[in-house]
């Protein structure tokens, strides 16, 4: 199951997982690295790269961010990939 809002500082990321900063206030998710074969998923990395110009993993160095996407609904689709 994925884990869902690890707090910021709250240490690393398990191994094969990787974190993404979801929506306006950047919600920190941590999720399964298996989720990048998932056609919804990589669908959704390729709307925030089309989208915004890229996906940006220069604002925080151990995860993506994804700025289209909307904490609630991010985390419908990992509630989903997860079930």
């Amino acid at each position: 199951m994925a884990r869902l809002h690890l707090p910021r500082g709250s240490g690393g990321v398990p191994r094969g997982h990787f974190a993404v900063y979801v929506g306006e206030d950047r919600a920190r998710f941590v999720v399964p690295t298996a989720y990048l074969k998932q056609p919804s998923f990589v669908a959704l990395l390729e709307t925030a790269e089309e989208d915004y110009f890229g996906l940006d993993h220069h604002c925080h160095p151990d995860g993506l961010t994804i700025p289209c996407c909307s904490e609630r609904d991010f985390a419908t689709l990992v509630r989903s990939l997860a079930a």
